[in-house]
C-alpha cells in the first residue's frame, strides 16, 4: 500500500467515526435545501467509513479509491455553502476558503489509490 492510500484510509476513517462522535460540526455545513442535516452527516460519515474500509482492502482498493474520489467531489458544494454561511465572520470565513483547495489533493490520493488495484 502506497503511504498516500494509507493516509487517504485514515483520515477516512477517522472523519467517518467523528460524523457519529460529534455530528455537529458537520450539520451545521449541511445546505438547508437538502433537509434533514443529521441524515447527511450520519450517511456521510458511513460513505466515509465504507470508502475507508474499501481503500484498506488490496482486492477492493481501484472501487475504494474511486468511491473516495467521487465522495471529495460530491462533498465539496458542502465546503462552499460554509464560506457562503460564514462570510460575514472573517476567521471563519477565511478557514472555511482555506479548506476549498485541500479537496484538491484528497482527489488525487483517492485516484491514486484507484490505480493500486
Amino acid at each position: 500500500m502506497k503511504i498516500q492510500t494509507g493516509v487517504m484510509a485514515g483520515l477516512l476513517g477517522a472523519a467517518g467515526i467523528t460524523h457519529f462522535v460529534r455530528p455537529r460540526p458537520f450539520d451545521s455545513i449541511v445546505p438547508p435545501r437538502l433537509g434533514n442535516p443529521r441524515f447527511w452527516t450520519y450517511a456521510s460519515g458511513v460513505a466515509e467509513v465504507g470508502c475507508a474500509t474499501l481503500l484498506a482492502v488490496p482486492a477492493t482498493r481501484r472501487l475504494g479509491g474511486m468511491a473516495s474520489a467521487a465522495l471529495m467531489v460530491g462533498v465539496f458544494p458542502a465546503n462552499i455553502y460554509t464560506v457562503v454561511k460564514h462570510w460575514h465572520e472573517p476567521k471563519a470565513r477565511a478557514i472555511a476558503i482555506a479548506r476549498l483547495p485541500l479537496q484538491i489533493p484528497l482527489v488525487w490520493m483517492s485516484v491514486s489509490a484507484a490505480s493500486e488495484g
